[in-house]
């Protein structure tokens, strides 16, 4: 097969899509956007393990996960096993299954700050619950957000993807500065009163340095607030009882999404028993919200979790490539242009503008040629149970061979003749 023919079908199939659905997929993550036309699957057929296989019958092991969302692998045969049984059983009734009250107590029994639990279906549910209860618990309206917090109006009206949020919400939500505590307390100062709520991932790309995260809840609490982390990654990634638990920082609230079901749509608002109280008022309401089949693939996951080394393993094998990537990074002379960061667990690699490129382009021969290796990954390493030494070695091997091109075009300054795709543009950067 030639390069040309590689991505026929995705290709094919993108066009198709184009004309159904905006932006031809439902997960702005999954689109054209991230992914170089020309030189990029689109359609993924089927995953086991640590692996999936596009449409064009190409495999890759993979390093995105679905976005973080799968811990144990694809397919996972006790997850499998637990969603088949209960699909005989039903999906969803006219009353509330036995599933939301075993998988709450499992949540409860994990997670430290944990007092009770409210199920949605994907991340974005469960932290605006988390808002809007905070609200009607403070009786204030303004929120002070760090990190990605996803697509409702309360949070993407404050972020450059903000078309189509009236103006009005917009101006109650203020971004701070991760690792700046003064950022922080500016927002408090400039709305004495106001703010309802601190929300923020307790970490993504960089470290937590002199205590910010305590600093951070408590100059939530003096100041009256609701301090909620986003777990939708670090839950059930970072320990068992998410990043709450691994730095040992107590939150009021916090939210958990992807990870919780190795993949099925479920996520959950957990917390201090008084405030998640409040949502015996508020409205936070889903006709799928007790859909079994997502809960059955919760409960599940969260018995492995506590049952097998899931978390030492990811975070295990996640080391193995940091500590080959780094001396890879040195050995083609990328310093400047390269770098990594993040966990083991949830790792980064991290691009900068080069003297005669952008970050854009150097990421475009990235992945052009990352893809062309059977690696899929966009530049950050979500490491699941099923992840082998032999994957690990397989990307390391990968990431030898791209540097290597990369360090030749850009001396060369040929980068440019070597794409076989436009650019990537500068694009919403959720981090």
């Amino acid at each position: 097969m030639t390069m040309k023919d590689r991505y026929i079908r995705s290709e094919e199939m993108h066009k198709r899509a184009l004309k159904a659905i905006p932006l031809g997929t439902q997960t702005f993550s999954k689109s054209s956007t991230q992914y170089p036309f020309g030189v990029s699957p689109y359609f993924i057929k089927k995953g086991r393990g640590s692996h999936v296989w596009d449409v064009d019958g190409n495999e890759y092991v993979d390093f995105i996960n679905s976005l973080a969302a799968i811990t144990l692998g694809y397919n996972d045969p006790d997850v499998d096993a637990a969603v088949r049984a209960q699909l005989e059983e039903g999906v969803i009734f006219s009353l509330p299954h036995e599933l939301e009250i075993k998988a709450a107590e499992k949540v409860i029994e994990m997670v430290p700050c944990a007092e009770m639990v409210r199920f949605g279906k994907n991340g974005s549910d469960a932290t605006a619950g988390a808002i809007r209860v905070s609200r009607a618990f403070t009786k204030r309206d303004h929120v002070a957000v760090c990190g990605y917090h996803g697509w409702q109006d309360w949070y993407i009206g404050s972020t450059a993807r903000n078309l189509g949020v009236p103006k009005a919400t917009r101006e109650l939500t203020h971004t701070f500065t991760y690792n700046n505590i003064d950022s922080l307390d500016k927002i408090f100062k400039d709305y004495p009163n106001d703010v309802a709520a601190v929300i923020m991932e307790p970490m993504n790309v960089f470290e937590p340095v002199d205590g910010f995260l305590e600093k951070a809840a408590e100059l939530t609490r003096r100041n009256n607030a609701v301090f909620i982390f986003d777990e939708t990654i670090t839950g059930f990634r970072y320990a068992n009882g998410g990043a709450g638990e691994y730095f040992n920082v107590k939150p009021d609230l916090a939210t958990f999404g992807k990870g919780l079901a190795n993949g099925y749509p479920v996520s959950a608002v957990a917390g201090r028993a008084d405030i998640m109280r409040f949502m015996e008022d508020v409205f936070f309401s889903f006709t799928f919200g007790g859909e079994t089949l997502s809960l059955a693939a919760a409960l599940t996951t969260m018995e492995k979790l506590q049952r097998e080394p899931v978390i030492k393993t990811i975070w295990s094998q996640g080391a193995k490539i940091l500590d080959g990537l780094t001396p890879l990074i040195k050995k083609h002379g990328l310093e400047d242009i390269l770098s990594t960061a993040g966990k083991p667990c949830w790792s980064f690699l991290v691009f900068k503008d080069a003297k005669d490129y952008t970050m854009w382009e150097l990421k475009t021969l990235f992945l052009q040629e990352i893809f062309a290796r059977g690696v899929l990954t966009l530049t950050t390493h979500n490491m699941s149970y099923a992840h082998t030494d032999e994957d690990i070695a397989k990307l390391l091997k990968a990431y030898d061979e791209v540097f290597g091109m990369m360090k030749e075009a850009v001396e060369e300054k040929s980068l440019l003749k070597l794409l076989r795709t436009e650019p990537l543009a500068a694009l919403f950067k959720v981090r």
